[in-house]
C-alpha cells in the first residue's frame, strides 16, 4: 500500500504529537473493535472468532521483525514478557542496563539481579566477562536516542551474555530484526497503534531453554482447547508455551493495525515519520537526530504548545513530540510556530 493511501486511513485531530505515549488507531481497527464490541454487548457470538485475531497478530509482529511465527509469544506487557526470564536467572546473575531506562525493562531484573547501570553511550563498553544479561530500548522513551545496537550486541556476544530488548518505542517506524537478540519484546499501544493490553515478544529457541513458563495457563497448552481442566502439564512447542490467556479485544485492534503496517512498510514510515521530527529540530536550530522522537527544552513550551492545541509529553524536564503515519507537515510547522512564538 503506497504511504499516501495509507495516510488517508486516520481521523486525527491536528497537533496530535504523542504517538510516543498511545498511537491512534486506523479507522479499519476502530470500526472492526466497535463491531466486535457491540458483539459482546449483545452476546451474540462465541469468543472464538475474536481470539483468532490473536494469530494474525501474532503472525505479522512476526513479519514486523523478521522472526519465525513460533518464536513470537503473546502477553499483555513488557515487564510481564520479561519476568519469566527475570525469576530463572540465577542468585545475584549481573544484569547490565542503561541508567536512563524505562522501568519496564529495569524493575523486573532489579527484584534479584546484581543490577548495574550505566549511560547508553557506556553501555558496550562495560559488558565484561562477569556480564550475565545486558538489557537495553532499542530506542529510549525519554529522549528518543537510538541505542547503538550493533556495538551493543557485538559487546554482549563477545562475552556470552544474554542481549535483551525493549522495541516498544522503535517497533512499527524503525526497522527492527528481533533474531539478533535473544529476546525481544514490544507493547503495542504506542507506534503499532492497537488498544492498551496487547504485547509481543520474540524468545529465541537459546533463551527458552533458560525460563520458565512461570505464567502457563490453558492458552499455552499444546491443544488450548483440551488444555482447561486437569493434569498433566502439556504445553505447546516453542514460544507459544509462554502465553497469557490473551485479551481478546485488545488483539482484534492489534491485528488489523500490524497487518497494516505490514502493507504500508516499516521503511516508508520511517522516513515519513523521521522527516517530520527533524522538520520540527531544525527549525528550532537542532540538529536532526533521525528519530521519530524529538525532545526539546524550550522555556514555557508545555504551556505554549497547549495554548496552540498541540498534545505532547514532558519526559525528564523536556518537551517530548513524536511522529507517526497520521501527522504531516503541518503538524510539526504549528508546533514550531508555537515554540518560537
Amino acid at each position: 500500500m503506497d504511504l499516501a493511501h495509507a495516510r488517508t486511513l486516520w481521523d486525527p485531530e491536528p497537533g496530535w504529537l504523542n504517538t510516543a505515549s498511545y498511537g491512534l488507531p486506523p479507522r479499519p481497527a476502530h470500526t472492526e473493535l466497535t463491531r466486535v464490541l457491540e458483539q459482546w454487548r449483545h452476546g451474540l457470538t462465541d469468543w472464538k472468532p475474536w481470539d483468532a485475531s490473536t494469530q494474525r497478530a501474532r503472525e505479522a509482529f512476526a513479519v514486523l521483525v523478521n522472526a519465525p511465527p513460533a518464536d513470537i509469544t503473546v502477553g499483555a506487557t513488557v515487564s510481564q514478557l520479561l519476568s519469566p526470564l527475570a525469576a530463572a536467572l540465577p542468585p545475584g546473575a549481573r544484569v547490565l542496563v542503561p541508567t536512563e531506562e524505562f522501568t519496564s525493562n529495569l524493575f523486573p531484573w532489579a527484584v534479584g539481579a546484581d543490577l548495574r547501570t550505566v549511560p547508553m553511550d557506556r553501555l558496550a563498553d562495560a559488558v565484561d566477562s562477569r556480564t550475565h544479561l545486558v538489557a537495553f530500548s532499542v530506542v529510549q522513551s525519554a529522549t528518543g536516542q537510538i541505542a547503538p545496537v550493533d556495538d551493543i550486541v557485538t559487546a554482549a556476544r563477545d562475552h556470552d551474555a544474554l542481549l535483551v530488548a525493549d522495541a516498544t518505542q522503535a517497533c512499527g517506524w524503525l526497522p527492527v530484526d528481533a533474531t539478533r537478540f535473544d529476546l525481544l519484546a514490544c507493547a503495542a499501544y504506542k507506534w503499532l497503534m492497537a488498544p492498551r493490553g496487547a504485547a509481543y515478544a520474540y524468545l529465541s529457541p537459546r533463551v527458552r531453554e533458560r525460563m520458565r513458563p512461570i505464567a502457563a495457563n490453558w492458552y499455552a497448552g499444546a491443544d488450548p482447547g483440551g488444555s482447561y481442566y486437569g493434569p498433566p502439564l502439556r504445553l505447546a512447542p516453542g514460544a507459544r508455551a509462554f502465553d497469557l490467556s490473551p485479551a481478546w479485544f485488545s488483539q482484534v485492534g492489534a491485528a488489523i493495525s500490524l497487518e497494516l503496517l505490514n502493507d504500508i512498510g516499516v521503511a516508508a514510515i520511517h522516513d515519513h515519520n523521521v522527516a517530520l521530527a527533524d522538520r520540527l529540530a531544525t527549525a528550532l536550530g537542532h540538529e536532526p537526530a533521525g528519530s521519530a522522537i524529538v525532545t526539546l527544552e524550550v522555556p514555557g513550551a508545555a504551556e505554549r504548545l497547549a495554548n496552540a492545541g498541540i498534545r505532547a509529553a514532558v519526559r525528564a524536564g523536556r518537551i517530548r513530540a513524536s511522529f507517526h503515519l497520521y501527522n504531516d507537515d503541518a503538524d510539526a510547522d504549528l508546533a514550531a510556530a508555537a515554540l518560537t512564538a
